[in-house]
């Protein structure tokens, strides 16, 4: 009998008919046996697991499910993304994971693209929304953040593509729905890369409040905030009769 580094074994056809009962306790402990025959594997004994135990034990053992809070470098961010489904995104070194995003959280993301496309007709302006990843280079730092804001208006979209359709820009304004998940990132890190990447005005738009808090930034600097509630009326200080009726953005 050969012993491997458990939880495996290998053993030969032979061995397992002279001891079939004691390999299939050894397989209800949860280890898998081997098979071999005239040194061939030729069969694989595991233990049974109901579909739904194998679709968690497959899902723990998928590169993506522990990605998030991992810290890799820019080049091995871009290697892990294009070779998975899930929203990711890449904030001073850290793999951050995105959830679904709620009802309300997609009501309220719809309503501002109509405004913004709508306000972008006959302007060379774009309006884009997520799932859109922004390699943002921000003032001072080698390696981009990557984020996928759920709403920007980007004005340089002709130089700032590359070859292979990233976006490599600057949003002239970003737009970002706050979500239990997403909040501290909002209001923090992402806060700190839109203002060091040169972005003009930073929306912040708190469901829980019915609140818009706008951020304008100057030379990679804060230069002001205001907090528009229900009742009252936006107006974007970069885009010129860019307006919007706080009420609305968050009526059923």
């Amino acid at each position: 009998m050969t012993n491997q580094t458990e939880p495996k074994r290998i053993i030969t056809a032979t061995e397992l008919k002279q001891n079939l009962g004691m390999y299939l306790d050894y397989v209800t402990s949860n280890f898998d046996v081997i098979i071999t025959k005239h040194g061939q594997k030729i069969a694989h004994l595991s233990p049974y697991v109901t579909d739904i135990d194998q679709y968690f034990t497959l899902q723990e053992n998928t590169v993506d499910y522990a990605l998030s809070g991992r810290r890799v470098t820019y080049e091995e961010f871009l290697e892990i993304s294009s070779k998975g489904e899930m929203r990711l995104e890449y904030i001073n070194g850290e793999i951050f994971v995105l959830s679904s995003p709620s009802i309300q959280h997609q009501r309220i993301s719809s309503k501002l693209h109509i405004v913004f496309y709508e306000y972008l007709q006959g302007k060379p302006y774009q309006v884009f929304f997520a799932p859109f990843d922004v390699h943002l280079r921000k003032k001072g730092l080698k390696d981009p953040d990557v984020v996928q804001p759920d709403l920007l208006i980007v004005c340089d979209l002709d130089e700032a593509e590359s070859e292979d359709g990233r976006y490599m820009g600057t949003p002239a304004l970003v737009v970002e729905i706050l979500s239990p998940s997403t909040r501290r990132n909002d209001m923090v890190s992402k806060l700190n890369s839109y203002m060091l990447a040169g972005v003009q005005e930073y929306w912040i738009v708190d469901p829980d409040k019915e609140s818009v808090m706008i951020y304008t930034f100057s030379d990679h600097n804060d230069a002001g905030v205001q907090i528009y509630n229900t009742g009252q009326q936006i107006a974007s200080s970069t885009f010129t009769g860019l307006t919007v009726d706080v009420s609305h953005i968050f009526s059923r």
